[in-house]
């Protein structure tokens, strides 16, 4: 008879398992709109293609990933549709944005975006493009980078207190070093506060070198970071004047955004509400008379 694992092992490798799946379900929703192959996914998350494969199926299964019949490619599933329909409550900082991305393309031309901070990154949820000719792709809808790495990025790491920043720049220091070179810890905290004291990130070229960005943070009414909206462009329309009329649209829309934040959380008074007293002759007050029943 085959020895079973005691049940502290079949316990870490159930949770391993979980990581996984998890792992491959957000990599297939950053390529929501074209898909991912069997073959992408392998080499993209760095599993064996078994291992992989039976990973799919069980998300399959639970609708979160389905597979095109025509192209085989896989996609995000209906069932992570509904799981975020029922999260945009508590997160829906994108809705929230959207007027203001859509001003801000409009006005400026120029690309803008919304991130939010995940743990150790900032994730694009939307760009808005503009109608300038020439564009940077620096960033899209879905894309990752490490605080700290981008404007909107900036922004949000900036927003908080140092010794986070110091926990976040020691656990992303591996891909700082492997990815983004010219992304050294010293640079990122020269940015911080340069950032601080401009009250808006600014990007020139540091990863890609045409591609500039702004970005400043958005926060809840107490404080908390929500998240960022940003603009990027080309280098040569980064410059004066044109930088101070951009930084000018972008803190007006997040000034917007952090208003729409508040409402959510002290909505306006009902109008009903407001009948409860009202104003009457000399400047007193008294409660509207009951009707008789």
């Amino acid at each position: 008879m085959a020895k079973q694992p005691p049940p502290h092992e079949k316990e870490l490798t159930g949770a391993q398992s979980v990581d996984r799946a998890l792992g491959l379900l957000s990599l297939v929703a950053r390529q929501a709109a074209r898909g991912m192959s069997l073959k992408e996914i392998v080499e993209e998350s760095g599993f064996n293609k078994p291992t992989t494969r039976r990973l799919l199926l069980a998300l399959m299964r639970a609708g979160f990933i389905e597979q095109g019949e025509g192209d085989r490619q896989y996609y995000i599933g209906q069932e992570a549709y509904v799981i975020g329909t029922l999260a945009s409550p508590r997160f829906d900082l994108l809705r929230l944005s959207m007027e203001s991305l859509i001003r801000i393309a409009r006005k400026t031309e120029d690309a803008s975006f919304v991130s939010i901070r995940r743990d150790t990154h900032a994730i694009c949820l939307h760009r808005e493009e503009g109608t300038y000719p020439i564009r940077t792709h620096a960033l899209q809808t879905g894309y990752e980078h490490p605080l700290g790495v981008g404007a909107g990025s900036l922004a949000m790491l900036a927003s908080l207190d140092d010794a986070e920043i110091e926990v976040l720049l020691a656990r992303n220091a591996e891909t700082l070093v492997n990815d983004y070179p010219r992304m050294t810890p010293a640079q990122i905290w020269r940015d911080v506060a340069a950032t601080r004291t401009r009250g808006y990130a600014f990007n020139p070229g540091l990863i890609y070198a045409n591609s500039w960005g702004l970005g400043m943070a958005v926060r809840h009414p107490d404080g908390r970071l929500a998240g960022a909206l940003s603009i990027a462009a080309i280098d040569s329309r980064m410059q004066e004047p044109r930088l101070t009329d951009l930084v000018a649209t972008l803190r007006e829309e997040t000034r917007r955004v952090e208003a729409r934040l508040a409402e959510l959380v002290s909505p306006a008074e009902p109008a009903a509400a407001k009948q409860k007293t009202r104003t009457v002759a000399h400047g007193r007050t008294q409660s509207p008379r009951r009707l008789a029943l």
